[in-house]
């Protein structure tokens, strides 16, 4: 009763507190905030900028661009924390941004975490968010609100498997039964690719181009399996030797060589969680197959690259890139039958 007349004054919410995006949708209106997981603060503090305000899309703006006495920085690194005060300050200014106008109470959060969170890195989660206005705070495996998210049957008596490739982390679970019976998670996902092309430039092209120039050429000519007509476009870097500016031309064909060795990490991740389930469950998935979600998944023939790897049937869900923030928001929405699926700050950690 106690919940319900907080929910009617305030507004609970769902978070997708992501290494590269945080999305937050609120119980009975959906999706409300979806921005970069960043802010840009002056050097050496964490004092944020622009008056507090150099959080998400406009922190994103700055990066690359700033004079020496600002940074642009990610409070999260790998799927966990890696600046607590940061981390408070940013979670704070977005609650703020997607609470309802008005509301009167602390709002009742739920946070999406990986898999390989550890307790330290979990208990940072729950007090970083309960410092930043929540008044109470729950967390869910990412991999099961993916799967909510993208609508597989998970509460059945048959297997379900989804592959979330995130920034910072890789998913992977088998579901049965409303729970997880098979889980791996990698610290290996977009942030790992993109690293990997600006290794390859620099190896290949004596070139040294920024992060956010490799993530552009994953997003726009890379792909997982062969195209019917491969791409290429240019990217602007300096060259290692001269320190000049100068471009190089890439194709398709040489990121999907830049990304072989993250793609193949997924993979062993995939045979890894398939090794931990009995015979049945993975009859099943021979039927069901394996559903990505995630912002890697939209790596052109990554679906194809992965049946050809693992020999399971696979597809992206609907919408990859808001499948946790949809799965968080149905466990809020539906609360009583999925509480069983969270943790709470009271319960052992």
């Amino acid at each position: 009763m106690l919940h319900r007349l907080f929910g009617m004054l305030g507004a609970d919410l769902a978070i997708d507190l992501g290494t590269a995006n945080t999305l937050i949708s609120v119980a009975g209106e959906g999706l409300v905030l979806n921005e970069p997981s960043i802010v840009a603060v002056e050097e050496g503090t964490h004092r944020i900028v622009s008056n507090g305000c150099a959080v998400g899309h406009l922190a994103k703006q700055m990066q690359g661009r700033t004079p020496h006495s600002i940074a642009v920085v990610r409070p999260l690194s790998a799927g966990v924390i890696a600046d607590f005060e940061l981390c408070e300050a940013m979670l704070r200014y977005f609650i703020r941004k997607a609470a309802r106008k008005g509301f009167r109470v602390k709002p009742r959060v739920l946070v999406a975490v990986p898999g390989c969170i550890t307790p330290v890195e979990k208990r940072a989660v729950f007090n970083s968010t309960e410092r930043a206005g929540a008044r109470e705070v729950l967390v869910i495996s990412e991999a099961k609100a993916a799967a909510i998210g993208a609508g597989l049957p998970i509460a059945e008596p048959v297997a379900s498997m989804i592959c979330d490739i995130g920034g910072g982390t890789t998913e992977v679970a088998v579901l049965s039964l409303g729970d997880i019976v098979a889980q791996q998670s990698v610290r290996v996902a977009g942030d790992a690719m993109d690293l990997a092309v600006v290794d390859y430039l620099k190896r290949h092209y004596s070139l040294r181009v920024s992060k956010a120039s490799a993530e552009r050429l994953r997003i726009e000519i890379g792909s997982a399996y062969p195209l019917e007509e491969e791409l290429s476009d240019e990217v602007p870097g300096v060259d290692t030797i001269s320190s000049l500016p100068r471009k190089a031309t890439l194709t398709s064909e040489e990121i999907r060589e830049a990304l072989g060795t993250p793609l193949l990490q997924i993979v062993e991740a995939i045979k890894a969680t398939l090794e931990q389930c009995g015979t049945e469950l993975v009859s099943d998935l021979a039927d069901h197959g394996l559903v990505l979600a995630g912002g890697g998944a939209l790596l052109r023939g990554l679906d194809r690259f992965l049946t050809e790897q693992t020999g399971l049937p696979t597809r992206v869900c609907a919408e990859p890139l808001t499948a946790v923030a949809r799965g968080t928001n149905i466990c809020l929405e539906h609360f009583d039958r999925w509480r069983g699926a969270m943790q709470s700050n009271d319960e052992d950690v």
